[in-house]
């Protein structure tokens, strides 16, 4: 793991890494030593790793004594591009345009990134765990849209995730390992979400085996989740990855 950058202000450490070319940056309380709990944060389709609403909750996260470490995920942020995926990009956006199921559409988007997703989170994974400042202690994972798409196959595979936060996703293509999934979630629904048909969110969270989740449904669209969203998962992450 090299770090390429390092800058600090109120109370968070942000250094900005590169590891086997997976491009991410990790979030810390100020000076922290010691294994503290850490939330790995996937961003949404079309975004990357420092989108706005990462930062803002990985230093909220941090703030209050979390490690938090985000990735671009293939073919996202700085990780190149290649012309077939940009391709196949372009279809699933005319596609949803023309009105075909967005489900679907999306679902096929994320089954192409998801072996190599789930794979580069357990490499950075184990590389942040070996850090001074994180330690090999208790891993949340937090992915709203495409965070849930490649985070749900990513929780299955990685027995060291203890908790999840997901959201604004629907069930194509998840369903079977959504029922492999017994840690416990928090699950946002936006009710008026245009891109996910209410259904099939509720279907995806009825889809998850855990014994403990928790169904947050708001008004508004697709990427109206209310800012409090923040403070409510802290306290998730509080009382299950500690």
């Amino acid at each position: 793991m090299r770090f390429t950058s390092l800058t600090s202000s109120d109370g968070v450490t942000e250094r900005f890494f590169t590891l086997d070319e997976i491009p991410g940056v990790l979030w810390t309380p100020e000076d922290a030593s010691g294994t503290r709990p850490l939330i790995l944060l996937g961003h949404g389709g079309g975004q990357h790793k420092t989108a706005p609403g990462n930062v803002a909750r990985a230093r909220r996260y941090a703030a209050e004594g979390f490690a938090v470490v985000a990735i671009d995920a293939p073919h996202h942020g700085d990780r190149p591009q290649d012309e077939a995926f940009g391709r196949i990009a372009a279809g699933m956006r005319a596609g949803i345009a023309a009105g075909e199921n967005p489900g679907a559409l999306v679902a096929g988007m994320h089954s192409r990134l998801a072996p190599q997703a789930v794979a580069d989170w357990r490499t950075v994974l184990t590389a942040v765990q070996r850090l001074d400042q994180v330690g090999v202690g208790p891993v949340g994972y937090c992915g709203m849209s495409m965070g849930c798409g490649l985070g749900i196959p990513l929780i299955v595979a990685e027995p060291r995730i203890r908790a999840a936060v997901l959201g604004l996703l629907g069930v194509h293509g998840l369903a079977e390992d959504a029922a492999r999934i017994t840690a416990p979630v928090q699950f946002v629904v936006q009710w008026d979400d245009q891109l996910v048909p209410r259904d099939q969110s509720l279907a995806l969270f009825d889809a998850l085996a855990s014994p403990e989740k928790t169904l947050h449904a708001n008004t508004g669209r697709h990427g109206e989740v209310p800012s409090f969203e923040i403070d409510s998962s802290l306290r998730f992450f509080a009382r299950h990855v500690n």
